[in-house]
């Protein structure tokens, strides 16, 4: 039951209904819906600023940023750990392979330089991790280059070492006869007594006696570039083009087991002793050629005899006697 007004009308001395007026119903009822707006304005906006009231898709987004954080973080001491194993192998290569194949090492401003020009992180700026996201980003982006910076730089060393085994298998480094097999080595390089006309002349080889038939070994790999005896006091001789301005020239032979364009071996039989040509008695004459000039072959035997042994036969070669041919 509506509750009903009332007042006193004193010059009537009598109690009178109070009647409301039509306007001021409308603004109450107004103003209550105005305070229930504002109230629940006020309620959303608490709502959805107050962590205490997260909902359940909320809370899976912070697990889920949670562990992102971990993952970089997981991620970044990977990086530190291949960053380390990086500088060791980029110290070796420095200081180790390059040095030893004699090539410039690569400089540390090359290996570490970072990416110059348009922006490449735009994309993940502007997020509320974006700063982990793009420092972990750059670093694998330098780390991917000094990868294949590193990478091409072994491959370089690599074809350095092959072309270094092919030197070292190139290079004239054993006596053409083997030494048990030898009456005597009897002239070296230098100026000698020539048989025929007893006149100092320069003998460009080295003069080993053994008997007619003793094997004649080719003292590095390479191909025959000749087998006869067009040219002029050699005999019957053969050439081997060894490659890197290596030649060695084997000459008085009484017979050849290689031919012209034939590839040999460091050790291969390649013919016999003998005493053709201008020769005064059976013997090897060899000589060593680096980059067309004749050199002393007692340099290069390093691959078969002792220290003694080339103590000995240094002795013999450096003394002025006569030549064989």
């Amino acid at each position: 039951m509506k509750k009903v007004k009332y007042y006193y009308d004193t010059e009537n001395l009598a109690y009178r209904k109070i009647k409301p007026k039509k306007g001021q119903k409308l603004g109450v009822i107004a103003l209550f819906l105005l305070a229930s707006a504002l109230f629940g304005f006020l309620c959303f906006v608490i709502l959805i600023n107050t962590p205490f009231f997260e909902t359940p898709k909320d809370r899976l987004q912070a697990r889920e940023i949670e562990n992102m954080k971990i993952n970089y973080a997981i991620l970044n001491k990977k990086m530190d750990q291949v960053d380390e194993v990086l500088e060791n192998v980029a110290e070796r290569d420095n200081n180790l392979y390059r040095v030893y194949f004699n090539s410039s090492p690569i400089p540390e401003e090359q290996r570490k330089a970072g990416f110059g020009g348009v922006n490449r992180y735009k994309a993940l700026e502007g997020y509320n991790n974006s700063e982990l996201v793009v420092s972990t980003t750059k670093r694998v982006d330098i780390i991917s280059k000094e990868l294949v910076i590193q990478s091409k730089s072994l491959d370089e060393i690599l074809k350095l070492a092959k072309e270094k085994e092919k030197l070292l298998t190139a290079i004239p480094a054993i006596q053409p006869v083997k030494n048990e097999q030898l009456k005597q080595m009897a002239s070296g390089y230098g100026y000698r007594s020539d048989p025929f006309t007893k006149i100092r002349k320069f003998h460009a080889g080295m003069d080993f006696s053994a008997k007619t038939g003793t094997p004649i070994y080719a003292t590095g790999d390479g191909v025959v570039e000749r087998a006869d005896n067009t040219a002029s006091g050699y005999g019957n001789h053969i050439v081997i083009r060894h490659g890197f301005g290596y030649e060695t020239l084997y000459g008085h032979l009484s017979k050849y087991k290689v031919k012209a364009g034939q590839r040999v071996k460091r050790g291969d039989i390649i013919g016999y002793v003998g005493s053709t040509g201008r020769s005064e008695a059976p013997h090897l004459h060899y000589e060593v050629h680096k980059n067309g000039e004749v050199v002393n072959p007692l340099n290069y035997y390093y691959g078969n005899i002792s220290a003694a042994e080339f103590a000995a036969i240094s002795k013999l070669a450096n003394q002025e006697n006569q030549s064989l041919d």
